[in-house]
Parts: C-alpha cells; sequence; structure tokens
C-alpha cells in the first residue's frame, strides 16, 4: 500500500486545467473534422505555424497550397469556395493546433516549478510521464493522420481509421490525465472492497472505448448519411439493400455505401449494449452498500447515459445531406464526460497501490 501524501491544492487546480484543456481539444478536433477544416493547413510547422497568414498575399498563398495539396476534397466539396470561406475552415484547424501548442506550455512550465520545489511524489512524476509520452503520441498521429487526406487522389477527407488511432491515443490521454487528477485530489476511497463491481466496471469502460472508436468511425466515413432514420426498420427495406449492395472495399471505403451502413449498424447496435450494461452495473451498485461518492457519481452517470443516448439520435435524424456540427459536437463532448464519469465510479472501487 502506498502512503497518502497530500498533493498540494495548486497542483491539484493544475491538473484540473489539463484535463479540462484535453477535453476541450478533443471537442475542437471534432468540429474540424465536421466542417471538413483538417486539410486547411497543409504543413506540420511546430514554431513557424504559431502564426495565421497576417496579409492578403500570404493568405491567398495558403488558400492555393490547400487547392493543390488537398485537391480531391476541393474538387469534389469546395470547387465553388472563395477566400473568406477558407478562412472559416482554416479557423478551426488552426485554433485546434494553437490549443495544443497552449497545452504544452500549460503543462510544462508548472512542472518545472513543481518539479524544483519538490512537490511531486514519485507516483506522480510516473504518471506525468506517461501523459507526456501519450501527448507526443497524439501530436505525432495527429499529423500522420491529416497527411493521409493530402495529395491524395482517391480520398477526399483524412483516412477514418487513422482518425481513430488519433482520437483513441487522445481519449487515452484524457482518461489518464482525469484519473491521475482523482488519485491526487481523493487519496482515499471506502468502497474498494466491492472488487466485483471493480471489475464490471472495467469491462462496461472496454466496451465504451470501443463505442468511442465506433464513433470515430462513423465520423471519418460520414456513415451517419447512409441511413438518417431512427429506429433502424424506419425505411428498413432501403438499408437492408444498402448493407448487402455488395462493395465493400475496406480501403478504399469512400464510394462504398455498404461500408459505411455496417459501420452505422456496429455503433448503433453497440449503443444498446453499453446501455443494457450500464444499466445493469449501476443496478448492483445501487443495491449495495455503498458510500456517498459512489452512490452520486452513478446516478450522474446515468444521467450522462441518458443525454448520450438522446444526442445519439438526433445526430442520426440530423444527417441530411451533411453531420449536423451542433449535434455531432455535444455527441462527442458528452461521450468524453460519461468516460470520465465511468472512471471516477471505478476509482471510487480500486483499493490504492504505488
Amino acid at each position: 500500500m502506498e502512503t497518502h501524501q497530500h498533493i498540494k491544492r495548486p497542483i491539484q487546480i493544475w491538473l484540473a486545467i489539463g484535463v479540462f484543456m484535453v477535453f476541450v481539444q478533443i471537442v475542437v478536433g471534432g468540429i474540424t473534422r465536421l466542417t471538413d477544416s483538417g486539410l486547411s493547413i497543409t504543413e506540420w510547422a511546430v514554431i513557424q505555424g504559431t502564426l495565421p497568414p497576417t496579409n492578403q498575399v500570404e493568405w491567398q498563398e495558403a488558400f492555393e497550397l490547400y487547392k493543390v495539396a488537398a485537391k480531391k476534397q476541393f474538387e469534389s466539396l469546395h470547387a465553388d469556395m472563395s477566400l473568406s470561406d477558407f478562412k472559416v475552415i482554416y479557423f478551426w484547424e488552426y485554433i485546434h493546433r494553437l490549443w495544443a501548442r497552449f497545452m504544452g506550455f500549460v503543462f510544462l512550465f508548472p512542472f518545472l516549478f513543481f518539479l524544483w520545489k519538490k512537490w511531486l511524489p514519485r507516483w506522480l512524476i510516473r504518471n506525468l510521464g506517461i501523459v507526456i509520452a501519450l501527448a507526443i503520441a497524439a501530436a505525432t498521429f495527429g499529423w500522420i493522420m491529416v497527411a493521409s487526406g493530402l495529395n491524395e487522389d482517391n480520398r477526399t477527407w483524412v483516412s477514418a481509421y487513422k482518425l481513430v488511432g488519433h482520437l483513441s491515443i487522445a481519449t487515452a490521454l484524457f482518461g489518464y490525465l482525469f484519473w491521475t487528477h482523482i488519485k491526487a485530489a481523493q487519496p482515499t476511497v471506502r468502497d474498494a472492497h466491492l472488487g466485483q463491481l471493480r471489475r464490471f466496471a472495467w469491462g462496461v469502460a472496454t466496451l465504451l472505448l470501443v463505442q468511442i472508436a465506433f464513433g470515430g468511425l462513423m465520423a471519418g466515413m460520414r456513415a451517419g448519411l447512409v441511413h438518417p432514420h431512427f429506429p433502424f426498420f424506419v425505411e428498413g427495406s432501403r438499408f437492408l439493400h444498402i448493407l448487402n449492395a455488395g462493395d465493400t472495399d475496406l480501403v478504399n471505403y469512400e464510394s462504398s455505401a455498404a461500408i459505411k451502413a455496417w459501420v452505422q449498424v456496429l455503433h448503433r447496435t453497440m449503443a444498446y449494449v453499453l446501455t443494457i450494461a450500464m444499466l445493469l452495473f449501476a443496478r448492483r451498485v445501487l443495491q449495495s452498500d455503498i458510500s456517498k461518492r459512489l452512490r452520486g457519481g452513478t446516478y450522474s452517470l446515468m444521467g450522462l447515459l441518458g443525454l448520450q443516448f438522446l444526442l445519439g439520435v438526433l445526430t442520426v435524424l440530423n444527417c441530411i445531406g451533411r453531420v449536423p456540427i451542433l449535434y455531432g459536437s455535444l455527441h462527442q463532448a458528452v461521450a468524453l464526460l460519461l468516460f470520465a464519469n465511468l472512471l471516477y465510479v471505478i476509482y471510487q472501487l480500486t483499493e490504492r497501490r504505488i
């Protein structure tokens, strides 16, 4: 068992700010995807890319680079795009990258200060090392994802599979940093004796992570567009025809309606599986002798689950011509909140060890 060393309040606040910033970064990344903004910046310039174009000549140059490097997207989707329209999509990708740089500064300087003051216990230094590794991996895979859509004649957007990789790493970063924050803020728990519930909860968390990955495929392939109806049997014969279309090219999936339909089946089916699993888990928790923290966390988990299911339905129903930015972004944001809430519940059931 580890010694319950008190973590100073400034460190707890710093970790909470970090969790919030990662949350915002993932949500902005989702908006970037839904607004077709991800290919608007055609190079990865860590230092030079801090400032956007500052005059008409630089903006026109950036626009021309986009037309060439993202030729397939430009000709297919934005052939009538004006320079002012380009500035809109550039904005979201620029904010996404600038926020990442800002996170680096917010993390680095307080970390060095706390390290100098010797306020960080060994377990926290170890955890923060993993956080740094995940952040570097997310940034690197983010560029790999963007590069998959540049100078690519067969793809209008970035690769959905690489998008899922980027999203999965970012979600792992968010979850691990949130877990580190809870551990720093709450050194003791009262429900660690409920080992069976803890194992059940980790199983539910695994399902949720798989569902988030399926959500990434839905967004990356725009799979919601093939059947914007709820439930499945509305226009069911048409949907069944799409599923059996036979054009199942997993690599060049943009022209494959069947692949997108099957991705939608996976995501929507997993929603029911996850909902049932969470309800069964909540029922078992609430029937046990538990702390107020665990009880409150379980109730909020159920509230977020209901909201997330509703947002999923609204997102699908509004996939007419394009994925709705508002509902799609909220759906992703609540998925992260649901994941964080579930981790909070799991933490209440976890015995702390070094």
